[in-house]
């Protein structure tokens, strides 16, 4: 059989020698050849002119490799037939680890769902507790207010001498006991000279010092229940009480008046002075009365 350089024309077989028997064997195509990514046909036959083979032998071969490469892949393929059908049931199968999934999504929602619950109630029994702190302050504090104001009653009833504190003898005046020993409820010795004598016991005067400062008390005591509410039950039973100072302190504003009547050249000094603590105890209607009935 002729042979010849891959490349050359059929015209040139004719003047080869015969004899091929010192020509090199061709070596057997390599697969890795046609592995590169980049693999042309053309480029990969043209590095072939130097094998020393005919058109047909090559093309032979490469049937050959293909019959190969298909008899590899139909046995791969029969080896790993009860893996290929084993994958198959697995993916067939994938329902219920999917459903298990889900339920066990569906199990940490509900505890998610329940722990948030839990918080969310306790914050409401948070706000509770601190709403009824509030209220309890709020109820503490007007108990302290109630506990103030009932004392500043009862003690300026006693020096009023007036309510369960009027121990003192028939036709004695009630608001003018000077035994009250804080020096600013007492007198100078100026204010008790300028009186009139014919007045008679000094211990009968009304003091205006003392006077303004039991006024300022019940001032004190009606702003304090405005801030309560007047209509707290407590406050509502001490009204009577509060009317009773009240009628004392306007008594003795009276018989301020009328000492001031009698005060000689300091009568105009000591009315405006009667007639300011009659103002600032909001009795301007009865300051007008007294006026009227005293005829000044």
């Amino acid at each position: 059989m002729n042979r010849f350089r891959f490349g050359d024309s059929d015209e040139s077989a004719s003047d080869l020698d015969d004899d091929t028997s010192g020509l090199p064997f061709p070596e057997p195509l390599s697969r890795a050849s046609f592995l590169s990514p980049d693999f042309d046909p053309a480029t990969y036959l043209s590095s072939l002119t130097n094998r020393h083979q005919s058109l047909e032998d090559l093309r032979q071969e490469l049937r050959d490799l293909d019959q190969l490469l298909s008899r590899e892949l139909l046995d791969l393929v029969n080896e790993n037939y009860q893996d290929f059908l084993s994958l198959g049931t697995a993916l067939q199968g994938g329902e219920e680890k999917v459903e298990e999934v889900r339920v066990g999504l569906l199990a940490f929602q509900r505890d998610v769902q329940s722990i948030r619950d839990k918080v969310e109630e306790r914050q409401k029994e948070v706000e509770q507790l601190l709403n009824e702190k509030k209220r309890l302050r709020a109820n503490a504090n007007i108990g302290r207010a109630l506990l103030d104001f009932a004392d500043r009653v009862d003690e300026l009833e006693k020096r009023l001498m007036i309510g369960d504190h009027s121990a003192h003898a028939p036709g004695e005046e009630k608001s003018t006991d000077l035994s009250d020993t804080d020096s600013d409820f007492l007198e100078s010795d100026e204010e008790t000279d300028d009186e009139d004598p014919q007045n008679g016991d000094a211990a009968a005067l009304v003091s205006l010092k003392r006077l303004e400062h039991h006024i300022q008390k019940y001032i004190y005591l009606t702003n304090l229940s405005s801030r309560i509410g007047d209509e707290h039950p407590f406050l509502k039973s001490q009204q009577q009480r509060m009317s009773g100072i009240r009628s004392a302190l306007l008594l003795d504003l009276q018989k301020a008046l009328e000492q001031a009547k009698q005060a000689g050249d300091k009568q105009d000094t000591k009315t405006l002075a009667v007639l300011r603590l009659y103002k600032f105890m909001g009795e301007d209607t009865s300051a007008v009365s007294a006026l009227k009935a005293l005829k000044i």
